[in-house]
């Protein structure tokens, strides 16, 4: 099977895990990965994992199937960043969906899901971890079960939700406020792409926040 998985950035954090999955399968399928639209050649199954590009029809028309990985109980939580601003909310359980890509955002029929538990004291890694593992354990059902997937399609006996792109300034913390109140924004604060910050005094601080125990 020839298999391409378009990720945007090669600084996303997922990488490792997209790596990891494309050597277990390299004895069995030609996996490519890829930065940009621009470099679609075709084939099985093209799998979008933290993209930002727009995939038009044309692109997808040179695979089998596109498939999206997106980490919301759709139709609820469509659009950006789903999984920040759900644990922002205080949710301690995600629903990562696999479905198939549409002009529309995130309104392909579902192929799988997967809910994960998501520990109130994890900080950003902690739920990377536990999201991309998740993840790669949809590509691999995809892989496994593309000959029998029957997929559904998203409840219609519901309004959908979306979100916003999440950008820089969602980063701010009150330093008004307690750290208790403000801990969900803290521990999904990626230190290295989007630091969380505050502004005192006529100047920025960067917070960094890490366990030291537990």
């Amino acid at each position: 099977m020839k298999i391409t998985i378009l990720c945007s950035s090669d600084e996303h954090p997922i990488n490792p895990f997209i790596q990891r999955w494309i050597n277990s399968r390299r004895g069995s399928h030609e996996v490519t990965l890829l930065r940009t639209c621009r470099d679609l050649q075709g084939g099985d199954l093209l799998f979008l994992v933290s993209c930002s590009e727009i995939v038009t029809a044309s692109d997808r028309a040179k695979f089998s199937k596109t498939l999206v990985l997106h980490a919301s109980d759709l139709p609820q939580g469509r659009g950006w960043n789903p999984h920040i601003w759900q644990i922002l909310a205080g949710a301690t359980c995600l629903t990562v969906t696999l479905l198939e890509a549409e002009d529309k955002v995130d309104t392909g029929a579902i192929w799988h899901q997967l809910v994960i538990a998501i520990d109130k004291a994890a900080l950003w890694d902690e739920i990377n971890e536990a999201l991309f593992t998740a993840e790669m354990k949809l590509l691999d059902h995809a892989v496994d079960h593309l000959a029998t997937i029957v997929p559904r399609p998203q409840r219609d006996d519901m309004d959908p939700s979306y979100y916003r792109l999440r950008n820089p300034s969602d980063s701010e913390v009150d330093p008004s406020r307690t750290i208790s109140e403000q801990f969900n924004l803290l521990r999904i604060c990626d230190p290295h792409r989007y630091p969380a910050y505050f502004d005192l005094h006529g100047c920025r601080y960067k917070l960094i926040l890490e366990k030291i125990d537990g």
